[in-house]
């Protein structure tokens, strides 16, 4: 059996990345092959650097007016895309060159709460703003628009009245560790058995 190569996108610290790592660590089945960041002082990227995952930074120009990184993926031959708190939107090249094989994670449930500028604390601040009695998470497949794509798994967990959004975003991300490695594992599997 081949192993399926997976490269993760994140533009900050990497936490989802980081326990993606781990849950992968030792499943022969999968390698985490490529980190890819849209920021040259990510902390993902030291995280990359200590596991020994080779990492890039994307020139944002490219990214969007070329279809370099799509050849570039194709030739370190990645199957599958992981989107753990990556802020750009996905061009329509990649997504076309990775159909159902690009993930996201997204704070919220979505289809509440999305859409650009819909990330990190300004999502909990809507929530909370809204009185909101829950959030949670949302795992989805890519699409070409902003949190849009078919909905994989959600999370939920209660808003109470003492919630602030750094409190709420202290939720969420233990929602996110949580769920998000083993569902991608599920995924993954449920790709290669078609």
């Amino acid at each position: 059996m081949s192993t399926t190569k997976i490269a993760i996108f994140a533009s900050g610290k990497g936490s989802n990345a980081q326990q993606i790592i781990r849950h992968f660590k030792g499943k022969t089945a999968y390698e985490i092959a490529l980190i890819v960041s849209s920021r040259k002082d990510a902390g993902v990227l030291d995280i990359a650097k200590n596991e020994g995952i080779p990492s890039i930074v994307l020139d944002k120009n490219n990214f969007f007016s070329s279809d370099d990184y799509v050849q570039f993926l194709k030739d370190l031959n990645i199957d599958f895309i992981i989107l753990a708190g990556f802020l750009w939107k996905i061009p329509v090249g990649l997504i076309h060159a990775y159909p159902q094989k690009i993930v996201n994670i997204h704070p919220a449930l979505l289809p509440n709460y999305g859409g650009k500028g819909m990330y990190g604390h300004f999502v909990h601040e809507a929530v909370i703003n809204a009185r909101e009695k829950q959030s949670g998470i949302t795992i989805h497949f890519v699409d070409e628009l902003y949190d849009h794509g078919a909905v994989i798994f959600q999370a939920t967990c209660d808003i109470t009245e003492q919630d602030t959004p750094d409190t709420l975003a202290e939720k969420i991300h233990q929602l996110e560790h949580q769920h998000f490695p083993a569902i991608i594992e599920k995924v993954l599997a449920g790709v290669n058995s078609n």
